[in-house]
C-alpha cells in the first residue's frame, strides 16, 4: 500500500501573503523541480525571478507562474561568473524590489565512469553545482547586510552525497559540498539573520526530465514499486517543503538538509537489488 496522494497543487498550504514581501530568484527555475519551486512560491505572493541560460527554460518559467497570477522576470546568467551574479541582483532590485530568498536549483550532471571524466567535464559539473551555489549565496549574503535585512538560502543536493555511486563521481563530489556548504554557512550567517538550508529530492517525475537521465528506470509504474513510499513524488510537494523552510515558519531551522524522498535512500537494497553490473558496461552503452 502506498503512501497517500497528497493534496492538489492549488490546496492551500500556508497563507496566500506568506511572501508577498519576498522577492525569490530560483536558478534554473524554468524546468522541472525549479518551475515547481517557482509556481509555489508565487501561490504564496512572491515575486519571482527565474535564472537560466536558455531563453525557452525562462519563457516556460515565467508563462507558469504567470498563469498563476504571479509576477516573474528572467534573467540570463552563468552562475560560475561572479559578475553575472551581481548584475542579476541588480536587475532584479530594479524591477522587483530586494531578494530575500534565494534558491540555489541550477546544476548539471551526466553519467559517466570516473575515469572516463574529462577535466571540462568535472568543471562542468562542479562549478555549476558548487561553486555557482557559493558564489550566489555570498553576492545574496553580502547584499542581505548591507540592508539589515533577513533573508534565506535553500540549496538543493542529492542524497547520493552521502553514498556517493556509480557514474556520478562528479556530481556526488559537489552535491556533497553543498551539504557541508550549507551547514557551514549556516552557522556563520545565523548571526545576520541570514537561514541556510538545503533540500535532498527523491524521485519527481516531470516533463522536463532530459532524455539521457530517464534511461530505463523512468517508468512510473516501475519506480514506485522501488519506493517504500510505493509510489513516486508529487512535484507540489517539493514545492511545499522549499516553501515551508524559506517561510517565517521555520524561522529556528538553518543548516539542515531534509530529505524528501519517500524514505527511499534509507531502505536496505542487498537482498532485493539486481545483479551488480560494473558503471563502465552500462554507462558506455548507447541509449535511445
Amino acid at each position: 500500500m502506498a503512501l497517500k496522494e497528497p493534496f492538489a497543487a492549488d490546496h492551500p498550504f500556508m497563507a496566500a501573503d506568506t511572501f508577498k514581501d519576498d522577492v525569490v530568484i530560483i536558478t534554473g527555475g524554468g524546468t522541472g523541480l525549479g518551475k515547481a519551486m517557482a509556481c509555489a512560491f508565487a501561490r504564496m505572493g512572491a515575486g519571482i525571478v527565474i535564472a537560466s541560460r536558455n531563453a525557452d527554460h525562462r519563457a516556460s518559467g515565467i508563462a507558469a507562474v504567470e498563469e498563476l497570477g504571479g509576477k516573474a522576470i528572467g534573467f540570463a546568467v552563468d552562475i560560475r561568473d561572479p559578475d553575472q551574479i551581481s548584475a542579476m541582483f541588480d536587475e532584479a532590485e530594479r524591477l522587483l524590489g530586494p531578494v530575500t530568498v534565494l534558491v540555489n536549483n541550477a546544476a548539471g550532471r551526466f553519467m559517466a565512469p570516473a575515469e572516463d571524466i574529462s577535466p571540462n567535464g568535472w568543471r562542468a559539473v562542479t562549478q555549476i553545482v558548487l561553486d555557482g551555489t557559493f558564489f550566489c549565496s555570498k553576492e545574496f549574503h553580502r547584499r542581505r547586510l548591507a540592508a539589515g535585512g533577513a533573508g534565506a538560502i535553500l540549496n538543493i543536493g542529492a542524497t547520493f552525497a552521502w553514498t556517493g555511486g556509480p557514474g556520478s563521481a562528479h556530481s556526488a563530489a559537489a552535491k556533497a559540498g553543498v551539504i557541508n556548504l550549507t551547514q557551514t554557512l549556516g552557522v556563520e550567517w545565523a548571526v545576520d539573520q541570514v537561514r541556510v538550508n538545503c533540500l535532498a529530492p527523491g524521485y519527481f517525475p516531470h516533463e522536463d526530465t532530459a532524455a539521457h537521465m530517464k534511461g530505463d528506470w523512468s517508468g512510473e509504474d516501475k519506480r514506485a514499486g522501488q519506493m517504500p513510499a510505493g509510489r513516486v513524488g508529487r512535484l507540489q510537494e517539493l514545492g511545499w517543503s522549499a516553501a515551508f523552510l524559506c517561510s517565517p515558519f521555520a524561522s529556528y531551522i538553518t543548516g539542515h538538509t531534509l530529505v524528501v524522498d519517500g524514505a527511499n535512500w534509507l531502505r536496505h537494497r542487498a537482498s532485493s537489488a539486481p545483479d551488480f553490473v560494473p558503471v563502465r558496461e552500462w554507462a558506455r552503452t548507447p541509449r535511445d
